[in-house]
């Protein structure tokens, strides 16, 4: 499984999945996203988190949103669960890998032959991923998950992690954790919840529990984040 905010467009996201195809042939590399938000791996850390859902055991996920690639930020592999994480130590992959329970973690200390200064998902975390795949061993030094970046992000996140082409707006709040009396209150506007889109007008502003279990402010056959002024990193306020 690839996540990325490389975009469909450009070279990116095909160099990578090239290394893939040539390193671990018989696996099968499915694009769960490619337009994770950009140069935000905290955003899209719990959304990530909230994507894990439904894939058979043993996946390996490649997780590339890394602004701070040449840096001196670590190069990760973590297992969690049956599935193994590969990707930047900046948070990214924390809150998917500890949704899964107890987690074990490595600093990489396989070297490729060329390491390019701006370009790990291809040069070093696709081939780490596809050795994982192989069922391959992969040098790496142990590391305490407590010690790695996002260990202390909260469980839900108040802010917009991700505006969709239709322009609602999901936030990194688990759904679960809120009652239906929630009433939002965004660009001086109260939102109610609605469970589905019917269940208000055109025009009409709701939020609801989405398919992948969090809290999204929704506007019906129209974009709430253009009404209301919002994108990734938006604050959620609850109406008083």
């Amino acid at each position: 499984m690839t996540f990325t905010d490389f975009g469909r467009e450009g070279p990116y996201l095909g160099q990578m999945e090239a290394v893939l195809a040539h390193r671990a042939p018989r696996s099968r590399v499915i694009h769960l996203q490619s337009d994770a938000p950009a140069f935000r791996p905290r955003a899209a850390a719990y959304l990530l988190q909230a994507l894990l859902a439904p894939f058979p055991s043993g996946c390996v996920f490649l997780c590339v949103v890394d602004p701070g690639v040449g840096t001196p930020r670590r190069p990760l592999m973590l297992h969690a669960g049956t599935h193994w994480f590969v990707g930047p130590d900046n948070g990214l992959l924390l809150p998917a890998a500890r949704r899964l329970g107890a987690m074990e973690a490595w600093v990489i200390r396989w070297e490729p032959p060329f390491l390019s200064q701006s370009f790990h998902g291809r040069d070093l975390f696709a081939p780490v991923a596809a050795m994982l795949a192989n069922g391959e061993v992969v040098p790496g030094d142990p590391v305490q998950p407590d010690a790695l970046q996002g260990w202390d992000w909260p469980t839900a996140l108040w802010e917009v992690v991700y505006v969709d082409v239709y322009g609602n707006a999901m936030t990194g709040i688990p759904a679960d954790s809120l009652s239906d009396a929630v009433v939002f209150n965004l660009a001086g506007r109260h939102i109610p919840y609605r469970r589905v889109f019917g269940e208000v007008g055109p025009g009409g502003l709701f939020w609801y529990r989405n398919s992948i279990g969090l809290v999204e402010i929704a506007m019906n056959q129209g974009s709430a984040a253009q009404r209301l002024g919002l994108g990734v990193g938006s604050p959620i306020e609850c109406a008083e």
